[in-house]
């Protein structure tokens, strides 16, 4: 369920200019007298949920003005973990710095996918950091217990957004309608307690970087925590079943994962009784974040928009089962 550490954003919270964030990620990589011999600099996101930005080899990271510090502290933590070595990127810093009212983070610069080649998606790689993750015990991780999986509230987060932003466009009704028909814990209203593994929370190819010859590895722990680990599965499954993944690169990426032993229910013959609610919740999600971006920006649903939105309207005739198989 969610509480005050995922409170919704307001329009009253801290913000934090890039050029703040580059200064204080240019003095992370050159903390002597000497400063910065021209390091190449860069502002690789700048949203209300968080600003990213690369000073040379350094990536600092302000966090949603609502994150919790000490949240945020066990997810640090977890990516530092030798037990993840090879899975998630470990940050520079053990602990984050609060820049101007927000909790930033140092990290090293990693080369993310390139989005204009999709045949060379790492789907393998993806899938075998995910199933790692999902085989690794929380238990010492950290010196508190872990806080959920946040998924369920970027969902319902999503939801929150197309009411604000569209609550009358025609394709709002089939996604609100979509919704309604996922169980509470889907939509951050319950617990999760049918899942306890360790989780990424938000996976999409956007989540993985890799140094120089490097691996790949996973990024983004802002979401990091315990839950059912079939909503890692969830989007690119969502995807192959709305026709946006093509069936081959889908069986590449379950078969990496159940080769790396991933969780026992989604390595199953059948894993979509694990995955139905998941993947439908990841499926209404996308549906509502377009709608309310196509109406923030006064333009119509482009065809992968339409799909998904087409998709929430077939949900309503399968009800969506109420519950899930434990996990690994």
């Amino acid at each position: 369920m969610s509480g005050p550490a995922d409170r919704t954003l307001t329009d009253v919270t801290p913000s934090l200019a890039p050029a703040a964030l580059q200064a204080a990620a240019r003095g992370a990589l050159h903390p002597g007298p000497d400063g910065c011999g021209g390091c190449a600099a860069a502002t690789l996101a700048d949203r209300p949920d968080g600003t990213v930005v690369r000073h040379g080899a350094t990536v600092a990271k302000a966090h949603a003005p609502d994150t919790d510090a000490a949240r945020l502290r066990q997810r640090l933590a977890v990516a530092a973990a030798p037990a993840l070595a090879g899975v998630l990127l470990p940050p520079l810093r053990p602990e984050a710095t609060r820049l101007h009212g927000r909790l930033v983070t140092f990290w090293p610069h990693g080369t993310p996918v390139d989005p204009d080649r999709p045949q060379d998606a790492p789907w393998e790689a993806a899938a075998t950091l995910l199933a790692r993750l999902h085989a690794t015990p929380a238990d010492g991780l950290t010196d508190a217990p872990l806080p959920p999986m946040r998924g369920p509230v970027k969902a319902a987060r999503a939801l929150a957004r197309l009411d604000a932003s569209a609550p009358d466009h025609p394709a709002a009704r089939p996604v609100r309608r979509a919704w309604r028909t996922l169980p509470p814990w889907a939509r951050a209203e319950a617990p999760c307690d049918h899942a306890r593994a360790l989780c990424h929370g938000d996976l999409h190819l956007g989540q993985l970087v890799r140094g120089p010859a490097g691996p790949w590895l996973l990024i983004d722990i802002d979401d990091l925590g315990l839950g059912d680990p079939a909503w890692d599965l969830a989007r690119p499954a969502a995807w192959f079943a709305c026709g946006l993944l093509a069936p081959d690169d889908w069986t590449r990426f379950l078969t990496a994962y159940r080769g790396a032993g991933g969780a026992r229910q989604l390595c199953a013959p059948d894993p979509w009784p694990a995955l139905d609610v998941p993947a439908r919740a990841l499926t209404v999600q996308t549906a509502a974040l377009a709608v309310a971006k196509a109406a923030e920006a006064g333009r119509s649903l482009d065809e992968v928009e339409v799909a998904v939105v087409d998709a929430c309207d077939r949900m309503v005739g399968v009800p969506a089962p109420l519950g899930s198989a434990a996990a690994k």
